[in-house]
Order: C-alpha cells, then structure tokens, then sequence
C-alpha cells in the first residue's frame, strides 16, 4: 500500500521527500538488535527498493537524500548510512546524483548559492 501511496503523494507538484530515517530501530530492521553494526552493503539490500520507487515517483528534482542522525546512530554509523545512500545512486546520471545529494534540498530549503 505505501507504494501506492506515495506515488499517489507525488502527485502533488509542490511536494518534495527526504530519503532517510529508514534505519531507525521503530522500522523493524532490527539492526540495533545484531553483534556488530551493518555494512553499507547489508543497508542497500534491505532499503535500495524503499529508496528507487520513492525517487522513481517523485524524481531526484523532488528527493533528498539525508541522515536521520543522531537517532539512526543506534541502527549504523553515520559514514556508512552515507556510503550506502552513494550505492544506492549509483546508477544516477551525474545531475540526477547532484539533485538527489544537494541541489533539491538547496532549492527546498532556499540555499541555493551555498
């Protein structure tokens, strides 16, 4: 249903996402709860497709990749949530990997410049 939904969200023009906050212990990926902390490879497999069908809807103009920091700190480390998200966009052409990591959230948060 959520796939429905946020295609159904994109809809709306003005609307923009911030892709994060996945990881956190609440989501059920139990990732607090193993010996040792994931890898950026064992984050990709388990969100890549949460992440590719938001971006697919919304478009890298509209999505922002960011960390959900501190509170994901208790699921992975801050360099590894980042590596994972590089992964994640690495078949993005190198303006879509720019929207998706600064240039949405420029423009949303009127930074631009910066």
């Amino acid at each position: 249903q959520w796939q429905k939904d946020m295609a159904a969200l994109a809809e709306c023009p003005n609307v923009y996402v911030k892709l994060g906050g996945i990881n956190m212990t609440i989501n059920g990926f139990g990732w607090h709860k193993q010996d040792a902390p994931p890898s950026s490879d064992a984050l990709v497999a388990a969100t890549r497709d949460y992440y590719l069908h938001t971006i697919d809807c919304f478009g890298p103009a509209r999505c922002m990749f960011e960390s959900n920091f501190p509170v994901d700190k208790m699921s992975c480390s801050y360099g590894v949530l980042w590596n994972a998200f590089k992964k994640i966009a690495s078949d993005f052409s190198a303006s879509e990997k720019a929207e998706l990591f600064k240039d949405s959230a420029a423009r949303f948060y009127r930074l631009e410049g910066f």
